[in-house]
């Protein structure tokens, strides 16, 4: 009868079902447990580890239904490890040493919903059969793309918006770099931690970056800043949420001194406890650039967004890319006005809803015991306090388990801030359960 290397702590708060099935994937993920592999029965398997028939079965049931094993009639149980376990098994070196074969449980991987691939099919056929402009396209996108843009910022933003306002870009860094190049001389002032990219994209475009401390910007000055970047729905990355008095202080600023307010509106689509917060643009249109992506909604490759300027920039922007053509192709941008009209952006949405609710739910209820949360839970990512060797232990054991999750001192400049981002939206079902499990087990150990 074949045996398992396992064992059970009846000191370990998790229950004997968990523990049992947590070390079976572990030793799939290692290797020592081949694919195909038979496994004992639910009786011998109660007997070598003395516990009830029942635990056993649990336990088996558990890895059954995640997909680990398979039932052959008459010939017992047998181990089938699956596609992110089977690349784990062959070569895990390779793995730990390639981001792209890492499951990613970053804040920027969206859920990807199972009809996902039959709307895009369907979506494309439409294009397939579509005339294609002779010349390029509009400046500021196709027509029927702005339309239902400007409907749905209308609808779910609290934005007074015209189709003729919206710009499609190449997503918020194509936004950012084309608003970079028009605003005013000056520093731009951005979240102090934040978006990696936004920092980046200041600097290339030959702008001075001023920190903007988050949680301190009803002080800070904004004083010879052209723009001040913001996250005021879900800060990026600390999740906090910009109370009206500081959102308030912050556009009296940015009007005394002349600077557009900046505001990446990334993810606000997916809070689950209360509705979503409204948009900073729609109490100061004339002075806040307002910019969306479609990369946390649909997928991060369409490299798709939008942008609303104050009419101040709108006329330099549109003539800037009237020269430069810098937008997304036209196949994309008509696929996305498709799914758009026919309610499939809604439909993703409200079911990625209810999937990063649960399973946000799942984080905060393992992590609280041996971290602190930064802030509100929402959209696809929770931010965690933690020592900064302790954060770094925690992300080296996920990502020899095969996922990646990012360290929070990498978005700071000047914060003194350390801490993990434990993303919900890049893993299956049973990959994010095995995420979970690895990360509580290597905060427990340290």
């Amino acid at each position: 009868m074949p045996t398992l290397p396992l064992q059970v702590d009846r000191d370990d708060p998790r229950p004997l079902p968990t523990q049992i099935a947590a070390q079976v994937r572990e030793l799939a993920l290692s290797g020592r447990v081949a694919d195909g592999a038979r496994l004992p029965s639910t009786r011998a398997l109660a007997a070598d580890l003395g516990v009830s028939r029942g635990v056993a079965e649990q336990a088996w049931d558990q890895l059954r239904a995640e997909g680990w094993l398979e039932g052959r009639r008459g010939s017992g149980t047998w181990l089938r490890v699956g596609g992110f376990a089977q690349r784990a098994v062959e070569s895990p070196a390779t793995r730990r040493g390639v981001d792209e074969e890492l499951v990613m449980m970053d804040a920027g991987t969206p859920w990807r919903d199972p009809r996902q691939s039959a709307l895009w099919r369907r979506a494309w056929r439409e294009v397939s059969t579509a005339d294609p402009p002779r010349a390029y396209e509009e400046p500021g996108g196709i027509e029927e793309l702005r339309v239902a843009l400007a409907e749905r910022l209308r609808r779910t933003r609290g934005l007074a918006v015209e189709p003729d306002q919206v710009l499609v870009t190449s997503g918020t860094v194509g936004g950012l770099r084309q608003l970079f190049a028009a605003l005013s001389p000056g520093e731009i002032a951005i979240e102090d931690p934040g978006f990696r990219a936004a920092v980046v994209t200041a600097e290339l475009a030959g702008r001075v970056v001023r920190s903007l401390p988050v949680g301190e910007g009803a002080e800070s000055d904004l004083a010879g800043c052209a723009g001040a970047y913001v996250t005021p729905s879900h800060q990026h990355p600390t999740g906090r949420v910009l109370p009206a008095d500081e959102r308030l202080a912050l556009l009296r600023r940015a009007e005394g001194s002349g600077c557009v307010v900046i505001e990446d509106d990334y993810d606000s689509e997916f809070r689950y406890d209360v509705a979503p917060v409204p948009a900073l643009a729609s109490m100061a249109p004339g002075r806040v650039a307002y910019l969306g992506t479609a990369s946390k909604t649909v997928l991060p490759s369409l490299r798709l967004g939008w942008m609303v300027l104050p009419e101040s920039l709108h006329g330099a922007v549109l003539a800037h890319r009237a020269v430069t053509f810098d937008m997304p192709p036209w196949p994309v941008q008509k696929a996305f006005a498709t799914l758009l009209r026919d309610g499939h952006v809604d439909a993703v949405i409200r079911s990625a809803r209810k999937v990063y609710a649960a399973r946000a739910e799942k984080v905060v209820a393992a992590l609280s015991p041996h971290a602190e949360l930064a802030g509100p839970v929402a959209g696809m990512y929770s931010t965690w306090l933690l020592e900064p060797d302790r954060a770094l232990r925690a992300r080296e054991a996920m990502a020899a388990a095969g996922f990646r999750i990012n360290l929070l001192a990498d978005y700071c400049r000047n914060a003194d801030l350390s801490g993990l981002l434990v993303g919900f939206g890049g893993p299956t079902d049973a990959e994010f359960e095995l995420a979970l499990e690895v990360l509580v087990s290597a905060l427990s150990r340290s």
